[in-house]
């Protein structure tokens, strides 16, 4: 299906509609996001969730989750930086997230541990990669020191490195950054912030 064929869905259901109060906008969406996945033109989709800690961007490519954004990273600079890294077809397509948003759901419910889902790593490289991979193997309810992931990735002396990894995770929450602390116990910094670091901290450890 080509643009003219995106187009043409669109006029069809206007057509259709007697006048502007029949047009069901939410069907209108629905076909676009339909016709532009179907002609290869919707290479991210995202959605926003609301949840304990704020609202959250979700944004996804077909391989995977690719972005949960806090809202403290302004959600339209985070959608410009994906437009601009990944692809500039994006979509508000929210039904393409649903397992996303329901397994997050029962995290900030307590009755999720682990994530089941496929993710996207395209927005990171090289070592960045390797300590995303550590920290999902930090447990739920456990921390880690940034010295002890940087010893678990193979860069011992790698420490700020670690730090710098955490500090522009691309998928907070899912890949478990916050559960990575300073060697003297205190939390240390984060991208939603230190409260937002504290809550899911305090979440898990009542588990």
């Amino acid at each position: 299906m080509m643009s003219s064929d995106l187009d043409r869905e669109v006029r069809d259901l206007l057509a259709t509609a007697a006048g502007p109060e029949d047009l069901d906008l939410s069907r209108l969406h629905a076909r676009l996001e339909g016709a532009a996945d179907g002609a290869g033109a919707l290479d991210v989709a995202y959605r926003t969730l609301d949840t304990a800690v704020g609202t959250l961007l979700l944004a996804a490519t077909g391989r995977g989750l690719l972005r949960v954004a806090f809202a403290a990273e302004d959600h339209d600079v985070v959608l410009a930086s994906i437009a601009a890294r990944v692809s500039p077809r994006i979509l508000h397509a929210p039904a393409r997230l649903d397992d996303v948003a329901r397994q997050l759901g029962e995290y900030f419910e307590g009755r999720r541990r682990e994530f089941d889902l496929p993710l996207d790593l395209s927005l990171t490289t090289g070592f960045r990669r390797t300590v995303l991979t550590q920290l999902r193997e930090i447990e739920y309810g456990r921390t880690a020191s940034y010295a002890a992931v940087a010893v678990a990735a193979g860069s011992p002396r790698a420490v700020r490195a670690v730090g710098s990894a955490c500090a522009t995770n691309p998928l907070p929450v899912v890949v478990p950054c916050h559960r990575v602390v300073r060697s003297d116990g205190t939390i240390g910094q984060y991208l939603g912030g230190t409260d937002t670091k504290r809550a899911l901290l305090r979440l898990e450890s009542a588990a």
